[in-house]
C-alpha cells in the first residue's frame, strides 16, 4: 500500500465534520511548499547564511570613531558610566 492509498482510506474514514479541517490543512502545506520553492532557501539555507553572516561579523575589528562632539562625548561618558564599552 502506498501513502496516498493509506492516506485517502483514513479520509474516507472521517466524518464530514473533520474534512474541513483537513482540507484547509492540506492548503496550509501546499502554500508553506510553495513558500519555500519561490524563496529559493529552505530552512537549512537559511542557517548557513545567518551562520556565515555571524562568522564575517564576528572578525570585524573595526575601531569605533572617535566622537566629533560634545554630545557625542557626552553620550559615550554615559554609557561607560553604565559598565558599556562601545
Amino acid at each position: 500500500m502506498t501513502i496516498r492509498t493509506t492516506t485517502t482510506a483514513k479520509l474516507q474514514q472521517l466524518p464530514e465534520s473533520l474534512l474541513q479541517e483537513v482540507d484547509d490543512f492540506i492548503d496550509f502545506l501546499a502554500h508553506k511548499h510553495q513558500s519555500r520553492i519561490a524563496d529559493g532557501k529552505s530552512p537549512r539555507n537559511v542557517v548557513d547564511t545567518w551562520a556565515k553572516w555571524f562568522e564575517s561579523v564576528d572578525c570585524d575589528n573595526q575601531t569605533p570613531a572617535e566622537p566629533t562632539s560634545e554630545y557625542q562625548q557626552l553620550l559615550l561618558n554615559k554609557y561607560r558610566q553604565q559598565g558599556l564599552e562601545l
